[in-house]
């Protein structure tokens, strides 16, 4: 299939381009006032610029890098040095304050903690955002930055790669096709977390660094000491700041299914965990999804179907029709259907299906230059990106859900469409969380 695909996207090159948008438009038509025209280059602030964040920016290298914003001044170094010509600042909100006129689009790449009040206040100063997963840190942000983005009607996306990859466009069309018929289970497993998770807060109060802002990296989060067994990227196992294993790469996995089975919130939602601890997430957990039945993006009904998570290396069963020579690997995905299973992006047995696997299925998607060049597109008034935030919105309420299960090690029942938990009262207050005073939504 990879020989193929080299040669398939020689085809799409023309039509990628009028896909995502190689028009201008120009600034009057874009909104007036304040609006860049899309013909010159955009004015870009980076919220989270070390890390994850200096390749985001990077990404964006080609507009202009006018603002940069990062609490910890030693990990967003790499990006002062990079934009020099960029205004520095420890707090997004004072940036806003001092050069909200001068930006038109926002990258966040912060802690989970920090994604919706940052993206929020971009969205309600009408920018275009960029903002890496999991959307948001809670089940109700998610759902708040989508309608906030519909009403601003600006470019979003969130930070999810591999949703712009040929291989996710192909899983879609497979099952678009009909290839394994109505699908009825579907597995994602990972080697996640490889950062500590299954412990308990520290006892000792080392200094906070003097390149640090610790009150602004707090944020929205409950005030405590600093600590380096927080950060950087060991917050993604705390409460207070990540979403663990499930929040930060189940977004990235769940979100072909997503596009593929135009999936609707869970009904119920099953957990098995190590041992849990009030502040982090379990070492590993398996969340088990019950889905109900819906319609696929062209309108065609689609049964109900289970979502099984597993990670922290657990894995699910081998299937039966995985030759003996392949390994189920420490990450995965596997699609179950009436007449056969996608076992990471590819039919099995192989044997059987190799005459079917040398044809591509029908082309449905335009395919993606890139998630940074397809977002830019997107904010020069090209076509909207396939990982929006009425997507990503959606998606990372179905993820996040499954966060309640592993938060109380109980069962869910879920109304999807009020975000309430229906048998268990008290998972509700992970669904919606306090902000320290000074910080909003």
């Amino acid at each position: 299939m990879a020989r193929r695909n080299v040669s398939r996207r020689a085809v799409l090159k023309g039509a990628a381009s009028a896909a995502f948008g190689f028009h201008f438009i120009p600034r009057t038509v874009l909104g007036g006032p304040g609006r860049t025209a899309a013909s010159d280059k955009l004015n870009v602030a980076g919220i989270g610029v070390g890390g994850k964040g200096h390749s985001d920016v990077a990404g964006m290298s080609g507009e202009n890098i006018v603002a940069l914003c990062d609490a910890d001044k030693r990990r967003g170094s790499g990006s002062f040095q990079r934009f020099p010509n960029a205004k520095q600042f420890t707090d997004y909100r004072v940036m806003f304050d001092k050069m909200a006129k001068d930006i038109d689009v926002v990258t966040v790449s912060t802690p989970d903690h920090h994604h919706a009040p940052a993206a929020m206040l971009a969205l309600k100063h009408g920018k275009h955002v960029f903002c890496q997963k999991p959307l948001t840190h809670s089940v109700y942000e998610a759902r708040a930055l989508a309608e906030e983005a519909k009403k601003q009607k600006v470019a979003t996306i969130m930070g999810i790669q591999g949703h712009c990859t040929e291989s996710t466009r192909l899983i879609c069309e497979m099952i678009w096709a009909g290839w394994i018929g109505d699908v009825k289970e579907i597995y994602y497993w990972t080697n996640r977390p490889i950062w500590p998770q299954g412990l308990d807060r520290p006892a000792d109060t080392p200094p906070v660094p003097d390149t640090l802002d610790w009150d602004v990296w707090l944020g929205p989060a409950p005030r405590r000491p600093y600590h380096p067994a927080y950060l950087p990227f060991k917050w993604r196992g705390w409460w207070d700041f990540g979403t663990g294993a499930l929040g930060d790469i189940g977004c990235h996995a769940i979100a072909a299914a997503h596009w593929a089975l135009n999936l609707s919130g869970p009904t119920a939602i099953e957990v098995e965990t190590s041992p849990r601890h009030d502040e982090t997430a379990p070492a590993w957990s398996i969340v088990k999804y019950a889905l109900p039945a819906g319609k696929l993006p062209d309108g065609r009904p689609r049964p109900p179907l289970t979502l099984h998570w597993y990670d922290g290396g657990k894995i699910p069963p081998r299937p039966a029709e995985l030759e003996s020579t392949r390994k189920m690997g420490g990450g995965g995905s596997m699609f179950v259907g009436t007449k056969g299973t996608l076992f990471n992006g590819r039919m099995i047995p192989e044997t059987k299906f190799k005459d079917m696997m040398k044809t591509p299925p029908p082309q449905k998607v335009a395919r993606s230059p890139g998630i940074y060049e397809e977002f830019l597109r997107a904010c020069k008034g090209g076509e909207k990106t396939v990982a929006d935030f009425a997507f990503s919105g959606s998606l990372t309420e179905l993820v996040l859900a499954g966060n309640l299960a592993v938060r109380t090690g109980r069962r869910i029942e879920w109304d999807a469409a009020n975000l309430r938990c229906t048998n268990l009262p008290e998972a509700n207050q992970y669904v919606r969380r306090e902000y320290r005073k000074g910080w909003t939504l």
